[in-house]
């Protein structure tokens, strides 16, 4: 059965790790963690459990609770004042605006209901249950300008630019130095907006940023949905999965923390691994568990986005690669000119020849497949970009030979422009710099408004990048341009 075993803790965040606490230097992390297929399940621990607390001694002590309980009443007289203190600083915050009276008297019934039931404590938490389902607080309400014509453009107020802001960069609701400089109205000062965005960057929580980010542009949620063939790859495991993705996560939160070019998703001479994906990728000398960062060798075929592993598994399926899922994936992420959609009833590849029944590469499956003239046109453009990525697998495993054959990994553009494998593809990129980061303008402009952009966004799009130009594409310039940009300051009116 589990093992169940409680222990003493003070109230307060705590950090819980469980390990192997003998570990045997001699014994490689595979050995202790044993590889496990299965969405979902951790390898050599099946869960952890945390319950309580048990035997509680009193309300303890917490950052949480600090920032709720900001007075503490020494008899029942002073406490309807400080549960109003109290509720009036719990709905500023959460409401993102100045608290009025109407909303405190809108939550005292509910402090007064839970007083009577178990204590002031008690009180408050009936009172934050109300406020949090409140709709103001689940909902970013931004207002039409009144006496205007639906669709009339107008700046959003200080407050509005706040959560916008806020939500972007921290995937939550405004912290009071930022709120304050929204009630003050001094967000309309780009010296003011600028510090406040830097110094937001610089926060921890702004990794939401860049988590949710590169879900949303690399795909990289999809990775939870892959299942790769167990026959084909029967190395694959959770370990790895969730190491594919902690990568790209860490890379780009590097790009974010030290400020550097946005370039350097596709020529960065250095990655994030553990163990796992060490073994995976070939790079020696990383042992356990957790990730570090290490220096690619020059001649390294990693490096920068495109090869990591997520990447490569997401544009691949459970049992081949993809030149055309890569391909495509190359030119709607990474230089905003995305194929049309496929026509109906394209037949599937074929990957035998039919003359010889022999396995066909890759590159001879595709060519038969162009061979119809409603798919050549776009395959003409994705392919060749595929096909310089086909030395990685389906999991992004290096391979030289494909079904017993050398890969070829040359590429011709329909402009003729002419790439051998991975470092040509990276250098056709970087050729077309000003396409790539004006994809990655638009990709974190689109995350920033919550919407598909427009042809009437496109102005905005340029602008940010020529005005990154300066700091050569710096991540804190596009992030700047974006908040400064017309689609984030500014909406038209509903009605």
């Amino acid at each position: 059965g589990p093992l169940e075993f409680r222990i003493p803790v003070k109230a307060g965040p705590r950090l819980v790790g469980v390990t192997f606490i003998e570990r045997n230097e001699t014994r490689d992390e595979e050995t202790l963690r044993p590889r496990m297929r299965g969405r979902g399940t951790q390898p050599a621990l099946a869960g952890v459990t945390i319950s309580g607390p048990y035997n509680v001694s009193g309300p303890g002590d917490s950052p949480t609770r600090r920032r709720i309980f900001l007075c503490k009443p020494v008899k029942s007289a002073d406490e309807l004042a400080c549960a109003t203190k109290i509720l009036s600083t719990l709905a500023r915050r959460a409401y993102r605006r100045p608290s009025t009276d109407a909303d405190v008297q809108r939550l005292l019934p509910f402090y007064t209901a839970g007083r009577s039931e178990g204590g002031f404590d008690r009180g408050i938490q009936k009172a934050l249950e109300r406020v949090l389902v409140s709709p103001q607080f689940l909902f970013r309400v931004e207002r039409d300008e009144s006496n205007a014509a639906a669709g009339t453009p107008h700046r959003i107020s200080d407050l509005e630019l706040a959560s916008r802001l806020s939500f972007f960069l921290w995937s939550s609701i405004p912290d009071d130095e930022l709120l304050d400089a929204a009630i003050a109205g001094k967000l309309k000062n780009p010296a003011v907006l600028d510090a406040q965005v830097r110094r937001m960057l610089a926060d921890p929580r702004s990794e939401s940023m860049v988590t949710n980010f590169a879900a949303q542009w690399l795909y990289l949620r999809d990775i939870e949905a892959k299942q790769p063939d167990e026959v084909l790859f029967p190395n694959f495991d959770e370990t790895l999965r969730s190491a594919f993705r902690r990568e790209t996560e860490l890379f780009l939160d590097s790009i974010l923390r030290e400020n550097r070019s946005v370039l350097e998703l596709l020529t960065a001479n250095f990655t994030f691994v553990n163990e796992r994906l060490a073994h995976h990728y070939g790079i020696p000398n990383v042992q356990g568990s957790w990730f570090r960062r290490v220096t690619l060798p020059a001649d390294s075929v990693r490096g920068g986005l495109l090869g990591q592993g997520s990447i490569l598994t997401v544009t691949s399926y459970a049992t081949r690669t993809s030149p055309v899922l890569r391909g495509k994936w190359v030119l709607e992420n990474l230089l905003a000119s995305p194929p049309p959609p496929p026509p109906a009833d394209v037949p599937a590849l074929k990957t035998e020849g039919a003359e010889s029944g022999k396995t066909l590469t890759m590159r001879d499956a595709m060519v038969q497949h162009r061979a119809n003239p409603v798919c050549a046109g776009c395959h003409a453009r994705m392919d060749p970009i595929g096909f310089a990525m086909e030395n990685f697998d389906a999991l992004g495993k290096w391979r030289d030979r494909d079904s017993g054959n050398r890969i070829d990994a040359s590429g011709v553009l329909p402009d003729g422009t002419r790439f051998e494998g991975m470092p040509g593809l990276r250098k056709m990129l970087l050729d077309h710099s000003g396409e790539f980061v004006s994809t990655v303008s638009e990709k974190l402009l689109m995350y920033a408004v919550g919407r598909n952009l427009q042809y009437y966004d496109e102005p905005a799009v340029r602008k940010i990048v020529r005005e990154a130009a300066s700091s050569n594409y710096r991540f804190s310039s596009l992030v700047l341009g974006v908040v400064k940009s017309v689609p984030f300051q500014m909406r038209k009116n509903a009605s």
